[in-house]
């Protein structure tokens, strides 16, 4: 199926255009801070300290999950400048329990994988920007997968199953190459539908950036799993 482009004018294909370089200008944004931070604290007890305390390590990882859910219901009722703010604080609470990965695996296999990881997600984006073909069926689907996936890994949690682990790893690497194309195209038609004003550009800007770095970090360590060479 196709879909028509709600604006066809060129000043609101320019507009579109500046939105999405915003998008991803923000998103390469909070990777950087994400990297920066993971590396650092791999260096530091920290580091260490999560991967022992197991209490702490699941008390950032709830207090991210909280952060994302408050940006995510709120971007439009907090100020621009709040919601970037809240973005970047996650990026970097993010780095912080990535750390582990730097103690875990060869920083090669790290280097490799992100790349990998880069290639995967230029594709699928630049797919998702460029089809005329409507993706909002495939993007239910997915939703739908990505809660499976969810409670899937919850549940190996502790089950503890190999089996379990390799499905939700080839699993989850589909559900979000599939996000990937899905959101950008919902980012595209959400800077269609902007009036222009700052303030809510940047918050489609952030927003977007919000929706693909969290597709891009779950891609990257679901074929982390499957590239990544362990210390």
């Amino acid at each position: 199926m196709s879909y028509t482009p709600y604006t066809t004018s060129p000043t609101e294909v320019l507009q579109q255009q500046s939105i999405m370089t915003r998008v991803y200008a923000w998103m390469m944004a909070g990777l950087l801070v994400t990297g920066a931070i993971a590396m650092f604290v791999a260096s530091t007890p920290l580091g260490v300290a999560l991967i022992s305390n197991r209490l702490l390590f699941f008390g950032i990882i709830i207090g991210e999950l909280a952060l994302v859910w408050y940006l995510s219901a709120r971007i439009n009722k907090i100020a621009a400048s709040t919601a970037t703010g809240l973005f970047l604080a996650y990026a970097a609470l993010n780095g912080v329990t990535l750390s582990i990965i730097f103690l875990a695996y060869t920083s090669s296999s790290i280097a490799s994988t992100f790349f990998v990881t880069g290639a995967t997600f230029g594709v699928m984006s630049v797919y998702g920007y460029t089809t005329k073909r409507d993706l909002s069926r495939l993007g239910s689907i997915l939703f739908m997968a990505l809660i499976g996936f969810l409670i899937a890994s919850v549940v190996n949690l502790f089950l503890q199953s190999g089996v379990i682990y390799w499905i939700t790893t080839y699993a989850g690497i589909l559900i979000f190459v599939g996000l990937t194309a899905w959101d950008t195209q919902k980012i595209k038609q959400m800077s269609m539908n902007s009036s222009g004003e700052e303030s809510q550009v940047q918050r489609i800007a952030i927003l977007g950036a919000l929706m693909l770095y969290l597709d891009f970090i779950n891609l990257f360590l679901l074929l982390l799993r499957i590239m990544g060479n362990r210390r």
